[in-house]
């Protein structure tokens, strides 16, 4: 994924209002009126929202008659974990490194290298 598409979708997931309106989502889809209840802020706002998640593939947006329904596309969540798979890669190879490490520094010295200690 393009770092650009990368800062894009964060930069979605990291205002608290949308992360309230996806997790509701989740439950199910919704309206625009029932995602707006739980907020102290004007409908245009709560469009705007929407439209960031909708604009980065997290949600869906229909029409049904007078019906706006909302949709978690769960699909849009998989260039989020696809990227943070990456960077688990990453760290689990590091920690692997790290655990070998410390493994050695702690054996008895004599062993470290597959050196006997002497005896006497």
């Amino acid at each position: 994924m393009a770092p650009q598409q990368v800062s894009t979708l964060f930069a979605a997931l990291g205002d608290p209002t949308r992360l309230a309106i996806l997790s509701r989502l989740a439950k199910g889809e919704a309206t625009v009126t029932e995602l707006a209840e739980p907020f102290d802020i004007s409908m245009p706002a709560i469009t705007k929202h929407l439209k960031v998640l909708e604009n980065v593939g997290l949600i869906s947006r229909g029409r049904e008659a007078q019906w706006r329904p909302c949709r978690l596309k769960p699909q849009g969540f998989r260039q989020v974990a696809d990227w943070i798979e990456e960077y688990r890669r990453i760290w689990e190879a590091s920690f692997d490194r790290l655990d070998d490490y410390l493994k050695r520094i702690q054996q008895p010295k004599g062993k470290r290298h597959g050196r006997q200690p002497k005896t006497k």
